[in-house]
């Protein structure tokens, strides 16, 4: 009997396309699968939050994980990276050409937010940086007729902000932490504000006025959804059009 996506702890967005929201931080992850290809975005918080993500999505996908997008160095989007072993990992070229994530501010982060430090230490020392940087626009062929377009979107809630827009109807955004739906944008020290704006005004060029919006933290959005948060972070910040 084929296994549901709901049984194996995904929410179906379209055919082929879900997310998860993982426990403790309420996280998201996305998976895209094609035709003996599938690509997971973002990758937990720790290597056993990973190697679930993966074993979770190669069970559905009935085959390997075989790309990972990054969102935004962040802990809890990044550290279950190393879990992904083989996998083409894809990550923001960013204001400054891709810059890799400090691994002592990533140790640090995360045991402050509650990581346990041994898990912590294990994962910032396993960590995998990206092996392409994406500036601009990149189409992924995924096979079977799934293509995912990875697009360097920021910055705006760091200098290093990629968005995964699965084509279709509807659309599918994956946003990463440039949109939560579960609480209030937050813009950390590495944070660009002025840009932000922005960088929600190309989320909504990329995705349409009919695409399903993935925050990196809370419920699946609209259009509407976004365009709101855009403004009041233009309003927030001192940024106008």
């Amino acid at each position: 009997m084929r296994v549901t996506w709901e049984e194996l702890g995904w929410e179906r967005l379209r055919d082929g396309v879900g997310r998860c929201r993982l426990p403790g931080w309420d996280c998201t992850a996305g998976l895209v699968v094609g035709d003996g290809a599938a690509l997971v975005v973002d990758a937990g918080s720790c290597l056993a939050e990973g190697a679930l993500l993966r074993g979770r999505a190669e069970a559905l996908a009935g085959g390997r994980v075989t790309h990972l997008a990054l969102t935004h160095p962040h802990f809890d989007h990044v550290l279950g990276a190393a879990a992904f072993t083989g996998a083409e990992v894809f990550g923001a070229a960013g204001a400054d050409g891709g810059r890799p994530a400090d691994p002592a501010e990533l140790l640090a982060d995360a045991v402050r937010e509650g990581l346990d430090p041994r898990a912590a230490g294990e994962a910032v020392d396993a960590l995998v940086a990206p092996s392409r940087a994406v500036a601009g626009e990149l189409a992924v062929d995924l096979g079977g007729g799934t293509r995912v377009v990875l697009a360097d979107v920021g910055p705006g809630h760091t200098a290093h902000d990629l968005a995964v827009v699965v084509p279709g109807a509807p659309a599918v955004v994956f946003c990463g932490d440039l949109v939560e739906e579960s609480g209030e944008p937050q813009a950390g020290p590495d944070a660009v504000p002025a840009h932000w704006p922005r960088a929600l005004d190309r989320l909504l060029a990329l995705g349409g006025p009919d695409a399903r919006y993935v925050p990196g933290h809370g419920a699946v959005v609209d259009a509407s959804f976004v365009r709101a948060q855009r403004d009041a972070l233009a309003a927030r910040f001192g940024v106008s059009r």
